[in-house]
Formats: structure tokens, C-alpha cells, sequence
């Protein structure tokens, strides 16, 4: 009888820990727990200020949006696209200096800091006109 109850408890424990799993991952997938604001710097054909917001947009995906500082001149934005995978991120916006333009960009996420790629290509893909990298930490 004891050896009985105690394969209960071991189911119990067993399952409620498969029931915790997916809710985790599920997580992971959509970028929730990278939600905030990060700060940091961009560099490439020139340098500066590089701010990303993240947040669950109104249908629950991922959202957020840029504010940079150039030498051209400053801008804010609102990402299209936005993905997770793990800790991994790709996102793209309509680049407000050129509105031919995109920068694609792709981060990965690591303990309150992401380092990652951008690009600026003509609208809808193409070949990298220019790019660059970023580093950021969690505000």
C-alpha cells in the first residue's frame, strides 16, 4: 500500500512538471519575458543611441518599436514582423530616413543584455545596402 501511494505522489509530481513545461516554452516562443525597454548603442556606417521597446501587442504577439540617434538625423518607429525563437529575435521596420527602406534586424537575448544585426535593404528583402551591430541592456 505505502509503495502505492508513493507512485502516486511521483505521478503527481511527474505530471504537474509537464504541465509547467509548455506554458514556459510557450513563453519563450512569443518573447514575453524579454518585454521592457533596452538601451544601448548601434554602429556600422556611422554610430549612436539605440533604444528597443518591447511589449505583447493587442493580439498577444510580439510588438515594439526603435528610437535612434544618426548623424542624418533621429527617429522612432514601429517594428513590423516581430519574432522569437528562444532567445533569438528578427524583426523588420519601415526605415523613416529612406521610406523605400527597411532594416531588417535579428538579436539574441542573454541574462539583461542582447547584441545583434542590422541591415537596411530596399522594402520586402533585397541585398544589404548597409549594416551594422548593436548592443543592449535592459533598462
Amino acid at each position: 500500500m505505502r509503495s502505492r501511494s508513493i507512485m502516486w505522489v511521483f505521478a503527481i509530481v511527474f505530471f504537474s512538471a509537464l504541465a509547467v513545461a509548455p506554458g514556459e516554452a510557450g513563453q519563450t516562443a512569443n518573447g514575453g519575458e524579454y518585454a521592457g525597454t533596452w538601451v544601448g548603442t548601434w554602429d556600422g556606417s556611422g554610430s549612436g543611441e539605440f533604444t528597443l521597446t518591447l511589449e505583447k501587442g493587442k493580439d498577444g504577439a510580439p510588438a515594439g518599436k526603435v528610437a535612434v540617434t544618426t548623424e542624418q538625423g533621429n527617429y522612432d518607429a514601429d517594428l513590423k514582423g516581430v519574432s522569437f525563437n528562444g532567445k533569438n529575435m528578427n524583426a523588420t521596420y519601415d526605415f523613416p530616413l529612406d521610406p523605400s527602406s527597411e532594416i531588417a534586424m535579428a538579436a539574441t537575448f542573454d541574462a539583461g543584455k542582447a547584441k545583434g544585426t542590422w541591415s537596411l535593404r530596399p522594402k520586402g528583402g533585397g541585398t544589404e545596402l548597409v549594416g551594422g551591430t548593436f548592443a543592449l541592456a535592459k533598462k
